[in-house]
């Protein structure tokens, strides 16, 4: 099967909280984000293709004076976590303005887990 995806994924090590603005409900966690969509995890299924306006709670950024950041999505996917109490909620966004995508870009940078190779010391045989 071919990957789709035009923007890897970016797993964040900030899980803010994303809210359904029209109910006043918590959805679930961001789980990860790129600039076209989020993978929330909650603990409720969503219906494919339905569509809502999130809001995700900010972590604190660099710069960026915004305590939220509200966008339409589309909910694209949803499966069950590994952990069967959970589902894993795949949403595009409908409508991103520059601003928003700026957003999106810092908290990118700043909470982005990113997997290092830890830096031991050379093998003794590898010094002769």
């Amino acid at each position: 099967m071919q990957d789709r995806r035009k923007f890897p994924r970016k797993d964040l090590m900030s899980y803010s909280q994303v809210f359904d603005v029209a109910q006043g409900k918590l959805i679930g966690y961001l789980g990860d984000l790129n600039l076209i969509g989020a993978m929330v995890i909650g603990d409720e299924s969503l219906k494919v293709n339905e569509k809502l306006t999130i809001s995700n709670q900010l972590p604190e950024l660099p710069k960026i004076n915004a305590p939220r950041l509200s966008l339409p999505v589309r909910v694209v996917w949803c499966h069950q976590d590994l952990s069967p109490e959970y589902f894993n909620i795949g949403m595009e966004f409908e409508l991103i303005t520059d601003e928003q995508k700026k957003i999106i870009e810092a908290v990118i940078e700043n909470y982005e887990f990113r997997r290092q190779s830890p830096n031991y010391p050379p093998h003794p045989t590898e010094l002769e």
